[in-house]
């Protein structure tokens, strides 16, 4: 029978991550108390630290402030996208309509 892998809240990640840096608990007690890993908790500190240090997360961001500012890189991602597809769109239709008439002109 296979073990179902847990899912946690990105506000539990944080808690949980906040009570080994700012609280001062160790990650086996902290761990030992959530009843989670040791090693996912581990990825959570690094990550919290690597987030209060500005650098952007691979995963999932903890802090809502870090999940705000992906939620408006993506947005704006999609934005230009959306803008550059358009102007591709109307390009080829200037090209297609610029060689009908010198075709034309040809017959």
């Amino acid at each position: 029978m296979t073990r179902q892998r847990r899912l946690f809240s990105a506000e539990f990640k944080l808690e949980a991550a906040c009570l080994v840096l700012d609280q001062g608990y160790s990650i086996p007690e902290a761990s030992h108390s959530l009843n989670i890993g040791e090693t996912v908790l581990r990825r959570w500190v690094k990550q919290l630290k690597q987030e209060r240090g500005g650098c952007t997360p691979a995963s999932k961001a903890l802090t809502p402030e870090q999940q705000k500012i992906h939620m408006q890189l993506v947005a704006k991602y999609q934005r230009q996208w959306r803008k550059a597809a358009t102007i591709t769109e109307r390009q080829t239709t200037v090209t297609a309509s610029w060689m009908r008439e010198p075709l034309a002109v040809l017959e």
